[in-house]
């Protein structure tokens, strides 16, 4: 659907290139992945050959370079297909940014290409059983002991984790110093590190198609150089990724329900009652007017938030928390709308509505709970001081 802001050629080319992509080698795989809790590695490396696992990361070592509003164009586009393939291409991205951009050059050597490539999968691990919202609370540990740094703790609801076996990245923050935001450090833990344990599979009400484990670490010895950035910065780096991370997972909830309404439409065409198409039923025609400005509305908001991070504007935070706070209520409505206007048959796993329903219903949790995203917001316009603890449930 265009809008005002509208899209350059590449920009256009780019979505074309994600769509065809979506519509071939997604949508015709998705309810079966659901159904098989069945992660595609071979299809996620698909997507990587076309530049999709390291969008925003620079040309160096196998990004992409492009703006994050050429990434939010491209994971809407992608969402259309499967947002829960195209959700975990969104926490890979992140990581991927996170090594580019605070890495030394030998972690940036070691890691970006196998990830740009995705020969190595990522998953962002910040949430604990203990501290989800208040994500400054953490308590896992990281003491220094000679050249290497001694884990202690657990992590909670980590995406593709144990994909990659060794292949796999970690990005794991963890606690150096003292209480609050100042305390905590990132690390980079490979996959199958003595001392990690991965925890049994999570029985999920959606995201079926990407596997979700808890983390355990036990004397996990990680070599001092395995620190992403200095002791102290970690928090940070895992907010300056989640700005990107929440604006990525909009775009998803974004190309989420538009791909319900286009359903809705379809459907509406076909099906009768009293004798006239549903599509003639003025009352159903301002509900499908509603679902399409709410998702357009929501674009406009999502564009503007990506525009004002790559211009690194004062307000891109607050843009970004107001972004994905609106994005991802306005695509789970809209998809829930589709499924009511579908009646019975929208409950049926066959029509595929239903799926994009329980995909798109987390993204108002992850990356940041909504509620969350208030409060975010709200402290950005009072001014208050506490604001530098900032807080988020990450994926």
């Amino acid at each position: 659907m265009p809008s005002l802001f509208g899209l350059s050629a590449d920009q256009l080319a780019m979505r074309e290139t994600a769509m065809d992509f979506a519509r071939g080698r997604l949508a015709p795989n998705a309810l079966r992945w659901d159904k098989e809790k069945h992660f595609p590695l071979d299809v996620l490396r698909e997507a990587a050959s076309l530049g999709f696992a390291a969008i925003n990361a620079s040309e160096e070592l196998g990004g992409v370079g492009l703006a994050r509003l050429d990434a939010v164009v491209i994971f809407e586009a992608l969402a259309m297909g499967c947002p829960t393939i195209a959700a975990y291409l969104s926490v890979h991205n992140m990581c991927a940014w996170m090594v580019d951009r605070f890495g030394s050059q030998a972690q940036r050597r070691d890691w970006s290409p196998r990830l740009a490539t995705m020969q190595a999968f990522s998953s962002y691990c910040l949430t604990e059983p203990g501290s989800g919202s208040d994500a400054a609370a953490l308590r896992t540990r990281a003491e220094r002991r000679g050249g290497d740094y001694v884990l202690h703790g657990e992590k909670q609801f980590i995406s593709g984790a144990g994909a990659g076996g060794r292949d796999h990245l970690y990005i794991v923050m963890a606690r150096t110093g003292g209480e609050g935001p100042r305390g905590v450090s990132a690390f980079l833990v490979e996959g199958e590190s003595p001392g990690l344990t991965l925890g049994a599979a999570e029985r999920k009400m959606g995201w079926n198609a990407q596997p979700t484990h808890a983390l355990s670490f036990s004397e996990c010895r990680v070599p001092a150089s395995n620190l992403l950035g200095r002791e102290g910065e970690g928090f940070k780096i895992a907010m300056a990724g989640l700005d990107g991370g929440r604006l990525n997972i909009g775009a998803c909830s974004l190309g989420g329900g538009q791909a319900a309404l286009d359903k809705a439409l379809a459907y509406m065409g076909e099906r009768k009652a009293f004798g006239r198409r549903l599509d003639e039923f003025q009352a159903l025609q301002f509900r499908l007017a509603d679902m399409a400005t709410k998702l357009e509305a929501a674009r406009a908001l999502l564009w503007r938030a990506a525009a004002a991070l790559d211009a690194a504007a004062s307000e891109a935070s607050t843009l970004c928390a107001m972004a994905k706070r609106v994005v991802t209520d306005a695509g789970f409505e809209v998809a829930n709308d589709a499924l009511q206007l579908h009646g019975g048959y929208g409950y049926l796993c066959d029509y595929g509505v239903e799926k994009i329903v329980r995909d798109l219903r987390v993204h108002q949790i992850l990356e940041g709970a909504n509620e969350i995203m208030q409060v975010i917001v709200a402290r950005s316009l009072l001014n208050d001081p506490s604001s530098d603890r900032r807080i988020g449930d990450a994926s």
